[in-house]
């Protein structure tokens, strides 16, 4: 999917979605922003280093750790219908034997995924998949901060010996074009310098797919977050064996 078409999408995100973002279920509340939290999630995420290696590594599988925001999170959406928690039905019938560990806190931005990325290092993933910098570029967050925060989550993972996969976002139209152009090529210039590889949109497919978003016009429904997963697990096959 060119950018063009994922800009034109933001057009329908912000006029017709964030001003009519749905009621959070019993699974979430709003934070102190306004920003949806999904509370399994972010306990899991937030649990101490032992209980998550525990909880990663039980039958000696392999662990992707998907890495992100709301868009990881699965907000709006039952923890088993996030697309982590597809994707791991993805690759189980692929026959590849991976546990796929959902660490994504909604509201998150660069900067406090690059605080956590200890723990993600702690549960000794064989992949990560890390999505970043749609709170950041919403919120306005300078460009450099961004990129800096992102290229340090990077390469904090690929030091410690994981495998990173990138996935990218972008922003609507109303941003100035040389910010969305800064943004975009933020993906791009990390993905080249540490030679990880990129999708350069990860709701490919989902948006202009009727049923695909919420009613807030940004997060996939149940069937959008299938179609993430099926978009994630493609993309991940290269790099996993079975």
């Amino acid at each position: 999917m060119g950018k063009w078409f994922a800009v034109t999408v933001w057009t329908v995100v912000l006029v017709s979605g964030m001003g009519c973002k749905p009621e959070p279920t019993n699974k979430q509340q709003e934070d102190s922003n306004g920003m949806a939290t999904t509370l399994p999630t972010e306990r899991a995420a937030s649990a101490p280093t032992s209980d998550l290696e525990k909880q990663s590594t039980p039958d000696g599988r392999r662990v992707v750790v998907c890495f992100g925001d709301s868009l990881t999170a699965g907000y709006g959406v039952d923890p088993e219908e996030s697309y982590p928690s597809r994707l791991q039905a993805e690759l189980d019938h692929k026959g590849y034997h991976y546990r796929v560990v959902n660490m994504g806190i909604s509201g998150e931005t660069t900067k406090d995924g690059l605080a956590r990325v200890d723990r993600v290092i702690a549960i000794r993933p064989a992949v990560a998949v890390v999505e970043f910098g749609g709170n950041d570029g919403l919120r306005g967050v300078p460009i450099s901060s961004s990129r800096a925060n992102l290229d340090a989550i990077v390469a904090r993972l690929r030091s410690a010996g994981v495998q990173v996969m990138l996935a990218g976002i972008t922003l609507p139209p109303q941003f100035s074009s040389d910010y969305i152009h800064q943004f975009n090529d933020t993906y791009v210039v990390i993905a080249k310098k540490y030679g990880v590889p990129l999708y350069p949109f990860l709701l490919k497919d989902v948006y202009g797919v009727a049923g695909s978003i919420q009613q807030d016009g940004i997060h996939p429904t149940a069937q959008g977050c299938l179609q993430v997963a099926r978009n994630v697990a493609g993309f991940l096959q290269p790099k996993l064996t079975k």
